[in-house]
């Protein structure tokens, strides 16, 4: 069993090596990378909420200094938690994908171009909000857009650095269709958490989410 100053954990420097490993560095966590692709075959859509849910909880634990695995723990809460997100996400998103809609129908090339900077914006606003949610469970930390993409502005290159780590974990986890597509179940948990921790990284350490002690 790794030594717990030796593990990766919310103070770690950001890294592309020390987020590709973070959900892979001990066997608790990997079983739980496992367990989180087995939801997404038994329960089809409740199970993306619940490793939705997984995620915050595993952040919200580093953050109080707290052993991030076990997570898959109160399946309720989980549920929860992963409801209430991506709630925050539809609901940054939903402008864009209306206008969206609403260029097609009119054949309109400049309102397309309009709806693609509004998804873009959700996109990178998106993150402005997890990681403080997770701190304390306050819903009122979502339904901010301007504040979410504000925070995302002032975490300055290492919000991009995370970005960058995030989209390469992404490349990485279609090796996974390699394996018959049933890997891809296992390498896509993989990047979710790997992005996850690496977005935590940069807005716990920007805004002192770390609880005292």
């Amino acid at each position: 069993m790794a030594e717990r100053s030796s593990l990766i954990d919310l103070s770690t420097p950001l890294s592309i090596g020390s987020s590709f490993r973070f959900p892979l560095q001990t066997a608790d966590a990997r079983r739980e990378i496992v367990w989180g692709a087995v939801l997404l075959v038994l329960l089809p859509g409740v199970g993306w909420f619940l490793n939705m849910g997984h995620r915050v909880i595993v952040i919200h634990r580093l953050q109080h200094g707290l052993p991030p695995w076990p997570a898959w723990q109160d399946y309720r809460s989980l549920f929860r938690h992963g409801v209430i997100t991506a709630g925050g996400m539809l609901y940054y998103y939903l402008p864009g994908l209306i206008l969206a809609y609403v260029a097609w129908g009119l054949g309109s090339v400049a309102l397309a171009f309009v709806a693609g900077a509004f998804i873009v914006a959700a996109t990178l606003a998106v993150p402005g909000y997890m990681s403080h949610y997770c701190r304390a469970f306050d819903p009122s930390e979502i339904y901010d857009p301007f504040r979410a993409l504000r925070r995302c502005l002032q975490g300055g290159r290492a919000y991009w650095r995370a970005w960058l780590i995030a989209l390469s974990a992404l490349v990485v986890s279609f090796a996974g269709l390699l394996a018959f597509g049933v890997g891809f179940l296992i390498t896509s948990v993989w990047f979710w958490q790997v992005a996850g921790f690496s977005f935590a990284s940069v807005f716990t350490q920007r805004f002192g989410l770390r609880a005292a002690g």
